[in-house]
């Protein structure tokens, strides 16, 4: 007798999930297809790819590789070879068109994004490039054009040098620049 009970609330509470499910009470918004995908309820948006909802968004946290390229075809950086560069999107990590540019792609999709200097490292400021007389360096015989030295938190490159001093542009080298990003989405968490 007990088994009896036991298959008939089994019964039951399948018969009762089988309704739910028949009737879309499901409350996510998913449609229930039959066996022909056809739509159960006709009122109801069908996802037939769940990978859709699989697209990068601002608060994603996110894996990929890169090449980043100048204008005249040069890279300058890239992240084939190393670890993928991990960043979350909107978080301010990233310059503002390499995070904007990844938004919407899905896992494994490639893409070319160029960014105007705006949108990357910035316009060269003038008043960032410097002259600093020689007295200021105790080892200004040593320097060199092209050399990067550091005042505190600034780094700077010596972009000229004469016998008295020397002029140092404290603007991160690829201001002013267009970047051409080479994206490809390796995972999205």
């Amino acid at each position: 007798m007990k088994n009896y009970v036991i298959i008939a609330i089994l019964a039951i509470t399948i018969t009762l999930l089988f309704g739910c499910i028949q009737n879309n009470n499901l409350g996510s918004g998913l449609m229930v297809l039959d066996v022909n995908n056809n739509s159960i309820d006709s009122n109801s948006k069908v996802y037939d790819n769940l990978n859709d909802f699989k697209k990068v968004k601002v608060g994603d946290h996110v894996f990929v590789d890169y090449t980043g390229r100048l204008l005249d075809g040069t890279i300058f950086d890239s992240s084939i070879g190393r670890s993928p560069l991990e960043f979350d999107v909107g978080a301010g990590q990233m310059i503002k068109g390499f995070d904007s540019g990844v938004i919407g792609m899905k896992v494994g999709e490639k893409k070319i994004v160029t960014i105007p200097p705006e949108q990357a490292y910035g316009l060269v400021d003038e008043s960032r490039i410097i002259t600093i007389d020689k007295n200021s360096f105790s080892d200004f015989d040593q320097m060199k054009v092209g050399l990067m030295v550091s005042s505190g938190a600034h780094t700077g490159k010596i972009i000229e040098k004469n016998d008295t001093n020397a002029i140092i542009d404290f603007n991160h080298e690829l201001a002013g620049k267009t970047l051409v990003f080479e994206i490809t989405l390796i995972s999205i968490n």
